[in-house]
């Protein structure tokens, strides 16, 4: 008996970095904030917020200046430290 090919059902991709960008101001300037969830963490960063390692998994924030149009003023923060950065020197 031949084999037959089913037919996949279509999964649809889920964006890279877990979610819509979102508009915050701070410091008077206007940031990008995007969340990162776990699996799209391949990498260690170092956070601004607290100076410590965020390492590959975890999930975290990364937050840019919305006028800079170059990937160079990313930087990623653990969550934490974002939603506490008023409160930091």
């Amino acid at each position: 008996m031949a084999r037959r090919n089913r037919r996949r059902e279509a999964t649809p991709l889920r964006p890279l970095f877990g979610g819509a960008e979102r508009r915050e101001q701070w410091r008077g300037e206007t940031w990008v904030v995007r969340s990162v969830p776990g699996e799209a963490a391949v990498k260690a960063y170092r956070c601004p917020g607290c100076s410590q390692e965020i390492k590959a998994g975890v999930p975290h924030v990364v937050a840019w200046l919305a006028a800079e149009l170059s990937a160079e003023g990313r930087r990623h923060w653990h969550t934490a430290c974002w939603a506490a950065r008023d409160r930091r020197r």
